[in-house]
């Protein structure tokens, strides 16, 4: 997918929602647990309830990993039937971070084999970790850049260099200088708007995958108000808000609902900022 064409979807839903599918099996509904494979039966079912409002969906694959060859064949249905409906970015939250040709499969195994549009990264070992998942039209690089965790303070926030700059923002500006706007996005965390502010001002035409938003805690406006761009420029990832905002009977249309509450309040932050 294109930035054209993610920043159309973004203006025709008035959305920046990215529904977040951290499923796991002991949390779903009793209905879900009883058939053959419930875990994309259940995603299925939340796709189908939010795809209307969501631009993304972003699959954390240590939720299927765990879950050994049966979790790896509910993550490619899931990727498929997200792709049979169109619309949507698909994110392989993955945040692999190796050099040389491994780095080449990874790219070549989410990208090539199971048809995600965009893959999480780790920056840490430099540009040779980042550059096998550039130069692929359509395809999207999301690199780590400031997290919410409290292990952030270890390492990201540290000055560097000159003392004029964290490492975040050093590693922002160099990954920035390998792929543009239109190939590379960064990770930037929602509970720390202060933050996310300073990140938009070191990236300012990137696109923001911005997790946090709801069971972790973040707040949607203040995001919106650190983050939000002129294309829009934000993903605003929530999982658990989403998947669990109801139980039983009630979880498909809960999610529903909570996913359309996010969305009213991007479409109003936008309308504001003429993004839509």
């Amino acid at each position: 997918m294109t930035r054209a064409e993610l920043v159309d979807i973004i203006k025709r839903k008035r959305s920046l929602l990215c529904v977040g599918l951290d499923t796991e099996p002991l949390r779903l509904p009793l209905r879900f647990r009883g058939q053959h494979d419930p875990v994309r039966a259940f995603n299925h079912a939340i796709v189908q309830a939010t795809h209307h409002v969501a631009v993304a969906y972003k699959l954390n694959l240590a939720f299927y990993e765990a879950n050994g060859a049966a979790g790896w064949r509910d993550l490619e249905s899931t990727v498929a039937y997200i792709r049979s409906l169109g619309d949507c970015l698909i994110i392989a939250d993955a945040k692999r971070g190796d050099i040389g040709n491994t780095a080449r499969k990874y790219a070549e195994a989410f990208f090539d084999q199971l048809d995600f549009d965009a893959v999480t990264l780790s920056p840490y070992m430099g540009g040779d970790s980042i550059t096998p998942f550039l130069g692929r039209p359509g395809k999207w690089a999301i690199v780590l850049a400031v997290t919410s965790n409290e292990g952030a303070m270890d390492f990201q926030f540290q000055a560097v260099g000159d003392g004029h700059q964290r490492l975040f923002e050093l590693v922002m500006r160099h990954m920035a200088a390998l792929g543009g706007p239109d190939e590379l996005m960064f990770v930037a965390g929602a509970t720390r708007p202060d933050i996310l502010a300073q990140a938009r001002a070191v990236a300012p035409d990137h696109f923001f995958l911005v997790p946090g938003v709801g069971a972790q805690g973040g707040d949607l406006e203040a995001v919106l108000r650190a983050g939000l761009a002129r294309d829009g420029g934000l993903l605003v990832n929530s999982s658990r808000g989403i998947l669990y905002a109801g139980q039983e009977e009630e979880a498909v249309p809960k999610a529903r609902e909570a996913a359309e509450a996010l969305q009213r309040m991007m479409e109003k932050a936008m309308q504001e900022r003429g993004v839509v």
